[in-house]
């Protein structure tokens, strides 16, 4: 390894002892890779191992054993199908002609809607698992661990994995218990003929990554259960399907994503595969290794990877979404197959959705803050990166807690899907919450500040990872503004990752984020050619944290400019004046030398920004007449509107504009803005009169300094 590789692989604070484990865990994986690769035949003619009984048994009797098994238990809605399809049909009446249509397209013409993209159609009358969608590729049949992922053609890995997932085939398998229809089925096992014809185990980019394989895996096993009484499923298919799963199993334990120096979303996906497959399906040999494994892995990575207030450590809340998914799904099907879940877990997984609770704006949707692909777990129903609010809804419910149940949640098909009619009367149950107020999760280093239909989201956390990223962005001490029930200003989100590296290192640096620039430098060192790596260089600090009836105040600083010629910190103050209905934000630049200051609010998308005769910027949405007043003061220079992209969908982006105030002089150097929203038929006056008095009470406090 040269290096600059090494050092980028030992990024952070990693101690002698845990880089020696790291090294004999790496050359063991080299070793375990030669070893698969010499059994690759033979890892794809393989039956499934099973257990001696099932082993033992005739093939007509183990298709029956299968097509009456009452143990284990999998989500009610997937076992008790006939009063699940009756209640779909009337609960969601809309939802389930929207679902039939859309697995009707499927059959008909392979098209389905594919992560942002909007619907995709991928060949007839074979799916081709290996083309990329988007750019043509194809994608080589070598073997997993040799091919390279990141191409500079336009080619998206990701979106090829997306494909293989297998999402689709829970939509086909819910179409057939609603209609009993044949074609469903018809087209789902040749599906997976296909797949399996194209994708010899570990040949093919869709064995490269073992929490891919494990989320197929988990989403196979749904479509297993909604097809086990289907006429296709017969004594030949179930044991494909069961060397399918055998074989997956077999590949995730293979090819763990561990390393002793950090864990991510991936490995922990990989032990829940390892989980779901073994808890699922005891009838192979392995089960009772995987379950162990998975549930005590699992535990552990919850210790790991979920922070005291219940946020996830990777500085993400599209990554906080899945992993809530992967551990409530995962604690659900344990207690309904009594494995005991001790009280501790249950209680960090509710700090996980109250955190979700409290960071979701007052429209329901969630801040994209650092990366999200907006994967989801077993998607039953596919929600857009920035819809978090069914996670609410199955909260409430599990938990019985009425802070989770607010006017944005609502009944959702999840709840009959996965808790069943007890799911469904649980939640009806409940009163409805009041929306939450101000929080801080120091943690995260994320606050909150909130007060009805004002909403203020301040970023003092790092990167994530214990200082090592991956998903974290250059938005150290940025901030997100909603009022009157709408966003006005946005953390851009991610758009893609490899597709195009010159926008992933556009969508994650500090010119895309509400925050101070200076010097054209970024606040972390990134660089374009590596999409997942990110220095540690700002530190984000929380100076001060107050919170009343009648105003928040916090104070926050971050150190990534001190690796200037000339050092800057760059000190950021908030303070939320709830009676007046305003925020004022005060930068402290603190240092020396002459720099280039660029202070922007990223515009969310669809709004119009302009600026006015009296030097404040308006931004506005014309349909609902509400408009956020931004005033700056500190200095005189006029600011400019930068063409830019938000994106609230992987692989979607809308144009949006940053608005830029560029300061060029002396450190130190202070400015302040004051934020005043004002609502349709609100009295203007009134409000540009206070934004014009808060100004001048910041100038004054600049002049004095």
């Amino acid at each position: 390894m040269s290096i600059s590789k090494a050092k980028r692989a030992l990024r952070g604070d990693v101690n002698a002892g845990t880089a020696a484990l790291e090294a004999l865990r790496r050359a063991r994986g080299a070793l375990g890779r030669r070893n698969e690769r010499a059994r690759l035949a033979n890892l794809n003619r393989e039956p499934a191992r099973l257990t001696r009984e099932f082993a033992n048994m005739s093939a007509a009797d183990l298709l029956a054993h299968f097509r009456t098994r009452t143990s284990p238990q999998f989500f009610p809605g997937f076992t008790e199908i006939e009063r699940t399809a009756t209640l779909q049909h009337r609960v969601f009446p809309n939802e389930t002609s929207r679902l039939i249509d859309e697995a009707t397209a499927i059959v008909d013409r392979h098209c389905w809607s594919l992560l942002g993209f909007g619907e995709k159609c991928f060949g007839l009358p074979k799916i081709d698992w290996n083309r990329d969608p988007l750019s043509g590729f194809d994608w080589p049949r070598d073997y997993h661990a040799d091919i390279k992922l990141i191409r500079r053609d336009g080619s998206d890995v990701r979106v090829l994995w997306e494909l293989s997932r297998f999402a689709h085939s829970i939509s086909l398998g819910r179409a057939y218990v609603l209609t009993n229809d044949p074609k469903f089925g018809t087209d789902f096992f040749g599906q997976l003929a296909s797949w399996r014809a194209q994708n010899p185990v570990g040949r093919s980019v869709n064995w490269n990554c073992a929490m891919e394989v494990a989320l197929r895996a988990m989403n196979l096993l749904a479509a297993f259960l909604l097809f086990r009484q289907a006429p296709q499923m017969n004594e030949d298919t179930l044991k494909e399907f069961l060397q399918i799963f055998d074989q997956h199993g077999g590949h995730i334990k293979r090819n763990l994503e561990f390393s002793h120096i950090a864990t991510s979303n991936h490995y922990l996906t990989d032990v829940t595969g390892l989980l779901w497959l073994g808890l699922m399906l005891p009838e192979l040999e392995a089960a009772r290794e995987w379950r162990q494994f998975g549930l005590h892995e699992l535990l552990n990575e919850m210790n790991k990877q979920v922070l005291p207030d219940g946020a996830d450590y990777e500085a993400s809340t599209g990554y906080h979404r899945l992993k809530v998914e992967l551990f409530l799904y995962s604690f659900l099907l344990c207690r309904i197959n009594n494995v005991d879940i001790g009280n501790y877990y249950w209680d960090k997984l509710h700090a996980m959705i109250d955190y979700l609770r409290v960071y979701l704006r007052p429209d329901g949707r969630a801040p994209i803050v650092g990366d999200s692909d907006s994967g989801q777990v077993f998607p039953i129903v596919k929600h857009t990166a920035d819809d978090h609010s069914y996670i609410l809804s199955l909260g409430a419910a599990t938990f019985q807690e009425r802070r989770f149940k607010t006017a944005n949640a609502g009944i959702n098909e999840e709840l009959l899907w996965i808790l069943g009619e007890q799911g469904l009367r649980d939640y009806e149950r409940l009163t409805e919450s009041e929306l939450p107020t101000s929080r801080a999760f120091p943690d995260a280093g994320i606050y909150i500040l909130r007060d009805k239909d004002l909403y203020f989201l301040f970023k003092t956390g790092g990167i994530g990872v214990n200082g090592r990223g991956s998903h974290g962005h250059n938005d150290s001490l940025s901030i997100e503004v909603s009022a009157c029930g709408m966003p006005f200003i946005v953390d851009p989100g991610t758009y893609v990752y490899t597709a195009d590296l010159h926008q992933r290192h556009l969508f994650r640096s500090t010119a895309y984020h509400s925050t101070v620039e200076i010097d054209e430098i970024e606040q972390n060192s990134i660089e374009e050619a590596t999409p997942f790596i990110i220095g540690d260089e700002a530190r984000p600090r929380m100076l001060g944290w107050e919170s009343g009836a009648e105003a928040d105040v916090i104070v926050a600083e971050h150190y990534g400019y001190r690796r200037l010629k000339s050092p800057i910190i760059h000190r950021r103050t908030v303070r939320f004046n709830k009676r007046k209905r305003c925020w004022v934000i005060s930068d402290d630049l603190r240092g020396e030398g002459s720099h280039s200051f660029r202070f922007r609010f990223h515009v969310a998308p669809g709004l119009e920004t302009n600026m006015r005769a009296d030097g404040m910027v308006e931004v506005c949405d014309k349909m609902r007449g509400a408009r956020l007043l931004i005033a700056a003061g500190g200095f005189t220079v006029e600011p400019e509107l930068e063409s830019q992209f938000s994106s609230v969908d992987y692989g979607a982006k809308e144009p949006s504009v940053s608005i830029c105030w560029t300061a060029k002089g002396v450190a130190p150097l202070a400015a302040s803005f004051v934020l005043v929203p004002i609502a349709k038929n609100e009295e203007e006056a009134e409000r540009l009169h206070l934004a014009r008095f808060q100004i001048n009470n910041q100038q004054s406090e600049i002049s004095n300094r």
